[in-house]
C-alpha cells in the first residue's frame, strides 16, 4: 500500500508541476509572440543575446544547490529527521543569498566586456543590464523551491512559478512597448527582459510568506526529532557540494555553449557574407522565435524530472530499488508519450505554424523549426533522465553527456553555418546533434547502474507507429483543409492539431501503446480508465 501511494505521489507531483508548466508557457506565448512582432527579430536578437548570459551566471550562483538541497531534504524527511531537513536549507539559503549578490556584481559591472568585446554586440548592452538584478533574488528563491521539492510539495512551487511568469509577462510586454517606442529595438529589448527582475520578487515573496506560514508545525515536527544527531554546517555544506558541483557543472554546460553560440555564429553568418544586421536578425529567428516552440513540451518532461529526483532519492534511501526501476521505466514511458507527438507533430506543420504566430517573418521561419524540432525528442528525454541520476546519487553521468553533446554542437555549428546555403541550420543541426547524442548516453547508463529494461515493441516500435501515422494524418488534413476546403492557414492549422491528437489518442489506444496498468497508477487513473472502457477504446 506503501509503494501505491509512493507512485501516486510521484505522478501527482509531475502533474502539478505540468500543470503549472503549460500555464507558464501559454503565459510566455503570450509574452514572446507579441514581443517578437513588437520588437521584431532584431529586437529578439538582442534579447537572446543576454539571457543565456544571464541563465549561465544564474547557473553559477546556484550551484547546483536546489536539486542537491531536494535530494538532501528528502533522504532526511524520509527517515524523519525534520530538523536535519530544515538545517540543510537554512545552510543551502544563506550560501545561495551570498553567489547572487557576487554573481549580480560580475555581470553587471562586466556587461559592457561581455557585449562589447566578447560577442561584439554592443546594442545588447542595456537588455544585458536590466537582467543582472534578477540574480539578486533567484537563486535565494530557488533555496525555497529546492526545501518544497525535498518535502514533495509540488503545489508551492507550481504557485510560485506562475507568479514569477505572471510579472514577468505583464510588466515586461508594457516596459518593452514603451521602451520601444521611446528609443527603438535595443531599449525594448531591455525593457522586455527587465520583466525576469520583477517576476523574481513576486515569486520569492510568495515562497517566504507560505514558509512562515508553516513555522509552527516545522517547529513541532523539528521538535519531534531531536533524537537525530546534529552535523555541524561544515559537513552539511560537504555533502551539498559533493551534490552540487557535477550538477552545477552539467547544468552549465549548455548555458556555456549558448552564449558561445552567440560569438560563434554571429561572427559564422558574417563570414558567410551576411551583413551583421542579417545575422543578428536570422540568430534572433533560431532560439528567439523556434527554439522557443521547441521549448514547449520540456514543461511536462522537467516536471517529470524535478518529482523524480525526490521520489527516486526517497527510494534509494529506504533500499526500494524495485520501486525505483518501476518510476525509472514509468517515467521514460510518458516521456516518450509526451515528447513523440509533439516532435512529429510540430515537424507535420512547422510552416503553418510559423505562419500563424509571426506573420511578419519570412517563410524561411518555417524551415527552421522543422529542422530542430527533433531535438524535442532528446532534450525530453534528457529532463528525465537527470532526474532519475540525480535521484541515484550519479549526478556526473549528465555532466559526461552533455559535454560529450555540446562539443558535436560547437563542431557542427562552427563548420555549417559559414555556409550561406545553409547558415543558421547549421546551429540548429548542431543543437539536435547534441541532445540525441546526450541523450543515449545517459539512457546507457541509467540501464547500467538501474539494471531497467526497456522493450524495443514497447518503448520503441508501438510509439513510432502511433506518430507515424499522426504525422500523415496531420498533412493529409492540412492539405485537404486549405486546398479543397479553401480555409485560411490560421484555421488549418488549429483544425489539422486537432485531427492529430485525436489520432494519436486512437491508435495509441488501438495499438496497446499504453496498458491497463499504467492508466491505473495515475491520478484518477480509475475514473479515466472507466470512461475509456465505456468508450471502447481500451480492454
Amino acid at each position: 500500500m506503501e509503494s501505491n501511494k509512493s507512485k501516486d505521489s510521484f505522478l501527482k507531483g509531475a502533474i502539478i508541476l505540468g500543470v503549472a508548466g503549460i500555464v507558464v508557457k501559454i503565459m510566455g506565448a503570450f509574452f514572446r509572440i507579441p514581443l517578437g512582432n513588437l520588437i521584431g527579430s532584431k529586437g529578439m536578437g538582442y534579447y537572446q543575446a543576454a539571457y543565456p548570459v544571464y541563465t549561465l551566471f544564474l547557473t553559477l550562483a546556484t550551484a547546483g544547490f536546489p536539486t542537491a538541497l531536494a535530494k538532501l531534504v528528502s533522504e532526511k524527511t524520509a527517515i524523519g529527521d525534520h530538523k536535519g531537513a530544515n538545517k540543510i536549507f537554512k545552510v543551502a539559503y544563506t550560501v545561495l543569498l551570498i553567489t547572487g549578490v557576487l554573481s549580480f556584481c560580475l555581470l553587471f559591472f562586466g556587461a559592457d566586456y561581455i557585449v562589447t568585446d566578447l560577442m561584439k554586440n554592443p546594442d545588447a548592452y542595456y537588455a544585458m543590464l536590466a537582467i543582472a538584478p534578477a540574480l539578486l533574488f533567484v537563486p535565494a528563491m530557488s533555496s525555497y523551491r529546492g526545501y518544497f521539492q525535498g518535502k514533495r510539495d509540488m503545489s508551492k512551487i507550481a504557485i510560485s512559478q506562475v507568479t514569477e511568469q505572471f510579472f514577468r509577462v505583464i510588466l515586461g510586454i508594457a516596459m518593452a512597448y514603451y521602451f520601444m517606442q521611446q528609443s527603438g529595438p535595443k531599449m525594448g529589448a531591455a525593457g522586455a527582459i527587465v520583466g525576469a527582475t520583477i517576476g523574481s520578487i513576486g515569486s520569492i515573496t510568495y515562497l517566504i510568506i507560505v514558509y512562515l506560514k508553516e513555522s509552527k508545525q516545522r517547529k513541532a515536527d523539528i521538535k519531534a526529532s531531536k533524537r537525530f544527531k546534529d552535523e555541524s554546517v561544515s559537513k552539511i555544506l560537504k555533502k551539498i557540494l559533493l551534490v552540487a558541483i557535477p550538477i552545477t557543472i552539467g547544468a552549465s554546460v549548455m548555458p556555456l555553449v549558448n552564449m558561445i553560440d552567440n560569438i560563434v555564429v554571429i561572427r559564422r553568418l558574417v563570414e558567410g557574407g551576411f551583413t551583421r544586421t542579417e545575422a543578428v536578425s536570422l540568430f534572433g529567428q533560431l532560439t528567439g522565435m523556434a527554439m522557443a516552440i521547441v521549448n514547449l513540451p520540456s514543461v511536462i518532461t522537467s516536471a517529470i524530472g524535478m518529482s523524480l529526483v525526490p521520489s527516486i532519492s526517497e527510494s534509494f534511501a529506504l533500499g526500494k530499488v524495485e520501486k525505483a526501476r518501476k518510476e525509472t521505466r514509468s517515467a521514460i514511458k510518458v516521456t516518450l508519450l509526451v515528447v513523440l507527438p509533439c516532435a512529429f507533430g510540430i515537424a507535420s506543420l512547422a510552416g503553418p505554424i510559423m505562419q500563424l504566430l509571426y506573420p511578419k517573418e519570412p517563410a524561411s521561419l518555417g524551415t527552421i523549426l522543422f529542422t530542430i524540432s527533433p531535438a524535442i525528442i532528446f532534450l525530453g528525454l534528457i529532463f528525465s533522465l537527470n532526474g532519475i541520476l540525480q535521484g541515484m546519487g550519479k549526478p556526473m553521468v549528465p555532466v559526461l553527456a552533455l559535454s560529450v553533446g555540446m562539443i558535436f554542437k560547437i563542431a557542427i555549428s562552427y563548420t555549417l553555418t559559414v555556409d550561406p546555403d545553409i547558415n543558421v541550420l547549421g546551429s540548429g543541426l548542431g543543437t539536435v546533434t547534441a541532445y540525441a547524442v546526450a541523450s543515449l548516453i545517459e539512457i546507457h547508463f541509467v540501464k547500467k547502474y538501474m539494471g531497467v529494461k526497456f522493450g524495443i515493441n514497447e518503448f520503441v516500435i508501438k510509439p513510432l507507429i502511433t506518430v507515424v501515422t499522426m504525422f500523415a494524418a496531420v498533412k493529409l488534413s492540412y492539405g485537404l483543409i486549405t486546398n479543397s476546403v479553401g480555409l485560411g492557414n490560421s484555421l488549418a492549422t488549429v483544425i489539422s492539431i486537432v485531427i492529430g491528437a485525436v489520432v494519436y489518442v486512437l491508435v495509441l489506444l488501438g495499438i496497446g501503446g499504453i496498458t491497463k496498468e499504467e492508466i491505473l497508477i495515475m491520478p484518477k487513473g480509475e475514473k479515466l480508465y472507466k470512461v475509456l472502457r465505456k468508450l471502447h477504446l481500451i480492454r
